[in-house]
């Protein structure tokens, strides 16, 4: 099977595993809250049980990146990952009391920790013009999961029979049902994911430029003798191509010696150059890394947006409970409906990332988001009226903040594989994932515990993301200096 195919089908698959990540989603968040209901646990379980899933994520994450980073493989990661998915959804499904569903969720979470070395391999295989829209696609797939779920949960609820000493209902199912389908990605992985050459694109892109110099110096000299030397050293990779085929000219048997032995004199003079363009990523720390104003930023910028987000999930389905009477099937509807606005907004900003840049997007995105918060603060604190301007003012607060999530999530994603070493993005993406995942920790911890005080909770959201928006203003022009670094150091290796 040729390496188009391969990739082809690789991509296929992290995109199989990212909409089943969606599905999940969708489909226990609508029905856990009534779920502990039965159990008999007290409203802060729901808190714990969310937050449970994102704490062993955020765990995981960097360690699995960094196995990714030093075995350049990501397969075995991820059949590794996702039999904790099995074993923790079938635990939900058990439900034999609250402690045992909150164990289910921290099992299910271990599995999330591939999403790093997945994040990492889509960095080595896209050329940073090609980044965003990439991750785009990859996000745009988990929230066409979020789409579909909701649809799955409406026949799930029809469930109501016995498999051995086990219930089937409308809140075990769900449980049962990613089990299977978490096994069938099981198989997707094995027989349609291959782990691709890191650097690919790049080492394809150094390939085409020494053939076009080649053929320029065939021109010259005329000499069609030396056409399948120099094919074999594009095969090999050389980065001076041009100064081979003048020594092959005066001896052919050099051809041969220059492609089997990388220390040729032929190509002594390119690697240095090389290597000094990655130097800098080499020699500094990962604390420094990190701690840079850029990355800071970034990282700030994935908190502060999924601690609101999830905050505001957390508080929906009691919201919704209270103040319209929705059950599973309204919620589901609920949730489909904003999967349809996120999936929408994802393909424009797929669109929208060829003609602007990330930190254009990015301040869009913050710009929604501000105008959402305060929304929320203002009507969704304390709604008054009557059912018609109630519904009308959670609707457009839901709108909004919906709206801004593709903007943020894409921008922050792209420009941090950006702005962080591409030998080390397994782990770095990893730790990106773990600052989200302590967000989505602390998030409905936060609701949660706020449920009867409206206004200090969202005050708070509202505050960070006034943060992150200063934050952003004073580092903006920053935001674009480590792709205008990335065009220079790839001239330089070009010459």
């Amino acid at each position: 099977m040729d390496y188009r195919r391969k990739k082809k089908l690789t991509f296929f698959t992290i995109g199989l595993i990212f909409l089943l990540s969606g599905v999940e989603y969708a489909v226990i968040l609508p029905t856990i809250w009534r779920y502990l209901q039965t159990l008999e646990a007290a409203p802060y379980c729901l808190g714990l049980a969310l937050s449970a899933f994102s704490l062993t994520g955020l765990l995981t994450g960097p360690l699995f990146g960094y196995w990714s980073d030093k075995t350049r493989t990501t397969k075995k990661i991820i059949l590794f990952a996702n039999v904790f998915e099995m074993i923790g959804n079938f635990m939900y499904f058990m439900g034999y009391s609250k402690w045992l569903l909150l164990s289910s969720r921290l099992v299910a979470g271990i599995g999330t920790g591939a999403g790093s070395a997945i994040f990492g391999l889509l960095t080595r295989s896209t050329a940073p013009e090609d980044r965003a829209t990439a991750f785009a696609a990859v996000m745009a797939c988990r929230q066409a999961g979020l789409l579909i779920g909701p649809g799955f949960n409406i026949f799930l609820r029809l469930c109501d029979f016995k498999l051995g000493p086990f219930v089937v209902n409308k809140y075990t199912a769900p449980g049962l049902f990613m089990c299977l389908l978490w096994t069938l990605i099981q198989l997707a992985v094995i027989f349609m994911y291959w782990d691709l050459p890191p650097l690919e694109k790049e080492k394809a892109k150094d390939r085409l430029r020494g053939q076009s110099e080649d053929e320029q110096g065939l021109v010259e000299e005329d000499n069609d003798e030396e056409k399948p030397l120099m094919g074999s050293q594009e095969i090999g990779g050389s980065y001076g191509s041009v100064v081979v085929s003048n020594t092959t000219m005066s001896d052919p048997s050099a051809t041969s010696n220059a492609t089997l032995n990388p220390i040729s004199p032929p190509l002594s003079p390119e690697p240095p150059e090389t290597h000094e363009s990655s130097s800098p990523s080499k020699t500094s720390s990962i604390s420094q890394e990190f701690l840079r104003e850029e990355v800071a930023v970034l990282l700030a910028a994935q908190f502060i947006t999924l601690f609101n987000q999830t905050a505001l999930e957390t508080m929906v389905t009691p919201m919704t409970q209270k103040y319209f009477g929705y059950s599973e099937l309204e919620n589901s509807v609920m949730y489909s409906l904003c999967g349809v606005e996120v999936i929408a907004g994802f393909l424009f900003v797929r669109w929208l990332s060829q003609r602007v840049t990330e930190r254009v997007i990015l301040a869009i995105g913050l710009t929604i988001c501000n105008i959402s918060g305060v929304w929320c603060l203002i009507f969704l604190a304390n709604p008054l009226g009557g059912f018609p301007w109630k519904l009308t003012e959670f609707v457009i607060g839901v709108f909004l903040q919906v709206l801004g999530l593709p903007f943020v999530a894409v921008a922050q994603v792209s420009l941090f594989s950006k702005v962080t070493s591409e030998k080390t993005q397994g782990f770095s993406q990893g730790v990106r994932r773990s600052v989200g995942g302590l967000a989505t920790i602390l998030g409905p911890l936060w609701a949660g515990g706020l449920t009867d005080n409206m206004y200090i909770m969202m005050g708070v959201m509202m505050g960070l993301l006034a943060l992150v928006t200063i934050m952003l203003a004073f580092s903006y022009d920053r935001m674009l200096a480590p792709a205008v670094e990335e065009q220079v150091d790839d001239s330089d290796n070009v010459g």
